[in-house]
């Protein structure tokens, strides 16, 4: 079986940053959205940054942010990858020098494939649960079944991960890689590092 990657999102704090980094994430995530719990100011993300090891992918987080204030956030944050979380466009996608990739809220009914054609030039597609009103980080499991087998692009897999569920998600969806954010919290933004640790390992146990 294909590697399987992992990212631990919403990180706030450098200490978890480095747990993530030291149980081998391939990636860690910084919400630059205000209204999010886990949002971090540029000065924490560039501590942050600046604290982890090579060969760790930051990936900024953006929810329907004007191209101004993430051309600014890049320019004093080296991140490495940027994810779309809210309705931007394609084209709204282009144009920042950076991979990156699109999040799409997964429902009954809504054709999956047909709206992750629409972004051709994304390095992944991200499946989320729906929740009316909220972008992201809801802590709910979608229904698997609901993911095409033929995505044109490789799949992150988000919704409600756990290190509970996180090796049936593998071995169901077998996605490109994983995404957790409020599975291996104390509180929203503060990673419990125990739970980080184990999350990683099994996703590395399930290959």
């Amino acid at each position: 079986m294909p590697i399987v990657r992992s990212k631990i999102c919403g990180i706030t704090r450098v200490e978890d940053a480095l747990v993530a980094a030291e149980a081998g994430a391939d990636a860690i995530g910084l919400v630059f959205y205000p209204k999010s719990p886990r949002a971090v100011s540029v000065q924490q993300a560039l501590n942050i940054v600046a604290a982890l090891p090579p060969f760790v992918t930051t990936v900024g987080l953006f929810v329907n942010a004007s191209r101004s204030e993430i051309s600014a956030t890049l320019d004093a944050v080296p991140l490495d990858m940027l994810q779309f979380h809210g309705d931007e466009s394609p084209a709204d996608c282009e144009g920042f020098c950076r991979p990156w990739y699109k999040a799409l809220r997964v429902q009954t009914g809504e054709d999956v494939q047909r709206q992750a054609a629409r972004y051709a030039g994304a390095s992944a597609i991200l499946l989320d649960t729906f929740v009316a009103g909220v972008p992201g980080g809801t802590g709910e499991i979608f229904d698997w079944s609901l993911i095409p087998a033929d995505l044109p692009k490789p799949l992150i897999l988000a919704g409600g991960l756990t290190c509970e569920n996180v090796q049936q998600a593998v071995a169901e969806v077998r996605p490109f890689a994983v995404d957790v954010s409020g599975g291996v919290e104390l509180s929203k933004g503060i990673k419990d590092a125990a739970s980080v640790r184990e999350f990683v390992r099994l996703v590395r146990a399930s290959m």
